[in-house]
C-alpha cells in the first residue's frame, strides 16, 4: 500500500515555503519617510507570480507568490503563497492546496506579527490561525465539525520580514541573508540562509538572458533551492534539486494540468526481481545503486555502503530482529535527546484518546519490543488500506482507521510515543511487482523505534521488522530526499 504523492506533497508543500517572496507588487507604496525593508525595496513584478510545478518534467502542480503592502496599512507587508498539487496514483486522484497568509512590520527586519494557513484536500481541511508577540506565537486550529482548538503556544517568532524574501534580499545586497523560518506545517522553526551565486545565461523564449542565481538552504528541508531573477526583478525559475522545477508561467497556463500518474513515473526500476530470500528475516539484499549522494551513504545496523570504482555503491540491506539482550522495559529515554518522543501538531501523542488507545493496545506489557509489536499489529489489522482518505494528524487517522502507509506509520509512531517508546517515521522505497509484472522499489513509509536498540516495523504490511526489501533515505517527510527522485538507477541485484 505504498504511496508517492503524501510523502512528495508534503516536501512540496515545505520546500515552497521558500517562495514566500517570490513576486509582487509595490503598488501603493509606503509613505516615503518611512525607513523600509530591503524585502520591500527589492524589484518584482507586480500582482504576484504564477508558476508551474513540474517533476522530472511533468507537471503536477502550480505555486502563486506575492508580497505587498497591507491595504490601509502602509507599514505593514503581506506575504501570500500557494501550492496546489494535484496527480494520479495508479487511477486515484491526489490533489491537496496549501495557502499561506503573513503579515510583517514592514520596516528592517520587521517582526512576524500573524499568518493564516489553510490546507485542503489531501490530508484533510484545516486552518491555522497564528499571532504572533514577544511574548509568543499563539495559535488556534480550525476545521469543520470541530470545536476550534488552541494549540500550545510557541515561542517567540524569530522570523523578520527579510525572511519572507531571502532570494532578493540577497541579490540585492549581493550578500549573504540568514535568518528563520516559522513552518506552516508543523509550526517548529527552522534556520535558512541565501548565498549569492554567480549569474547565469539561460534561454528565455528563444533568447538568451543573464539571471542573477540565489541558492537558499532551510535546516528543515535541507535542500539547495535553487532561485534565477532577471534584472527588472522577475523570478523566471526555481530548482529543486535535479529533477524537480518551478517554472514561471501566466496563471492560465499554470493552473493547466494534465494529470500524471506518478507512482509509476517515480518508482525505481530494478534488473530482475529480489530474490525470496529477502522477505526473510534474518535476511539480506545487496544491490549496486547508480546517483546515490555521499551524504546518503551512512552505514547503520540496517544499511552498509561499498563505494565502486565506477562511482556506484554497493548498498546492502539487512534485516534483523533486536537482540534479546539489548531489548528495555518501557518508559524508555530518547537516545537522541528528546524529539522521538515529542508530542507534535501531527503526532498529537499526548492527546487523550491517543493516549487511552495506547493503553487499551498495550496493557501491561512492559517489553518496549513486545510492546512496539502490539502497537504495530493493531494498526496493520484496524486501519482499511485507502488510498483515498488521506490524514496529516494522528487523531484524525485514528477516528477514520483508514489510509495509506503514511497513515499507518503516523499513528503508530504517535500510539508508541504515548507507550514511552521513542519512535519516528522513515521515509524510503520498498520492492514491489504490480500489475504491470516490472519488479521496482516504490516510495514508502514505515516505522523506526527504540525498544533498548534501535529497531524498524512496517504496519501497513503487518511486519514487526521491516524486511531487506525496505531502503530508507530519510525521515518524515523530509524534503532532502525529493532530489533523488528520478536520479536513483539499480544496475545490479546481488
Amino acid at each position: 500500500m505504498t504511496r508517492t504523492p503524501r510523502p512528495m506533497s508534503l516536501a512540496l508543500v515545505s520546500l515552497c515555503a521558500l517562495l514566500v517572496g517570490a513576486s509582487s507588487a509595490l503598488a501603493a507604496a509606503p509613505a516615503a519617510t518611512a525607513e523600509l525593508s530591503d524585502a520591500v525595496k527589492a524589484p518584482r513584478p507586480k500582482g504576484g507570480e504564477y508558476f508551474g510545478l513540474y517533476l522530472m518534467d511533468k507537471k503536477v502542480g502550480w505555486l502563486f507568490t506575492d508580497l505587498e503592502p497591507l491595504p490601509g496599512d502602509p507599514t505593514k507587508v503581506k506575504v501570500t503563497n500557494q501550492l496546489t498539487f494535484k496527480a494520479l496514483v495508479g487511477t486515484r486522484l491526489s490533489e491537496r492546496t496549501h495557502r499561506e497568509e503573513r503579515i510583517y512590520e514592514a520596516k528592517p527586519q520587521g517582526r512576524l506579527l500573524s499568518f493564516t494557513v489553510v490546507q485542503r484536500g489531501d490530508g484533510g481541511d484545516q486552518e491555522l490561525h497564528g499571532a504572533a508577540t514577544p511574548d509568543g506565537v499563539s495559535v488556534v486550529r480550525k476545521r469543520v465539525g470541530h470545536a476550534d482548538e488552541t494549540l500550545p503556544k510557541q515561542p517567540p517568532a524569530k522570523e523578520h520580514v527579510e525572511d519572507a524574501d531571502q532570494a532578493r534580499v540577497a541579490l540585492l545586497r549581493k550578500a549573504k541573508v540568514e535568518g528563520f523560518s516559522l513552518d506552516g506545517m508543523d509550526l517548529e522553526t527552522y534556520g535558512m540562509a541565501t548565498t549569492v551565486e554567480p549569474a547565469e545565461q539561460r534561454t528565455l523564449n528563444g533568447v538568451k538572458v543573464k539571471l542573477a542565481k540565489a541558492s537558499t538552504l532551510s535546516q528543515k528541508e535541507k535542500v539547495p533551492v535553487v532561485s534565477y531573477v532577471t534584472q527588472r526583478g522577475d523570478m523566471v525559475l526555481v530548482e529543486f534539486g535535479q529533477t524537480m522545477q518551478a517554472r514561471k508561467e501566466t496563471e492560465a497556463v499554470a493552473k493547466r494540468m494534465d494529470l500524471v500518474e506518478v507512482f509509476g513515473l517515480t518508482r525505481v526500476v530494478l534488473p530482475k526481481p529480489l530474490p525470496e530470500s529477502a522477505r526473510a528475516v534474518p535476511g539480506t539484499v545487496k544491490l549496486l545503486v547508480q546517483g546515490l549522494p555521499e551524504k546518503f551513504r551512512v552505514d547503520s545496523y540496517r544499511q552498509k555502503y561499498e563505494a565502486q570504482p565506477d562511482g556506484s555503491v554497493e548498498v546492502t540491506l539487512l534485516a534483523n530482529a533486536p537482540s534479546a539482550a539489548n531489548r528495555k522495559p518501557r518508559p524508555l529515554a530518547d537516545p537522541e535527546g528528546g524529539e522521538n518522543l515529542k508530542s507534535t501538531l501531527m503526532v498529537e501523542s499526548d492527546t487523550p484518546v491517543i493516549r487511552e488507545q495506547s493503553k487499551k493496545i498495550v496493557g501491561d506489557e512492559k517489553d518496549a519490543y513486545r510492546a512496539a509489536q502490539k502497537v504495530n499489529t493493531w494498526v496493520a489489522t484496524h486501519l482499511e488500506k485507502d488510498y483515498g482518505a488521506s490524514a496529516d494528524r494522528a487523531t484524525d487517522v485514528l477516528r477514520q482507521k483508514r489510509g495509506d502507509c503514511t497513515e499507518h506509520s503516523l499513528l503508530s509512531v504517535a500510539l508508541l510515543r504515548a507507550a514511552g517508546i521513542p519512535a519516528r517515521r522513515v521515509d524510503g522505497v520498498i520492492y514491489m511487482v504490480n500489475q504491470d509484472g516490472v519488479p521496482a522499489l516504490y516510495w514508502h513509509e514505515w516505522v523506526e523505534a527504540f525498544v533498548g536498540e534501535w529497531t524498524q516495523l512496517d504496519p501497513t504490511f503487518n511486519q514487526p521488522v521491516a524486511d531487506a526489501t525496505h531502503f530508507a533515505f530519510g525521515r518524515e517527510g523530509n524534503a532532502e530526499i525529493t532530489p533523488l527522485i528520478g536520479t536513483l538507477k539499480v544496475t545490479e541485484v546481488r
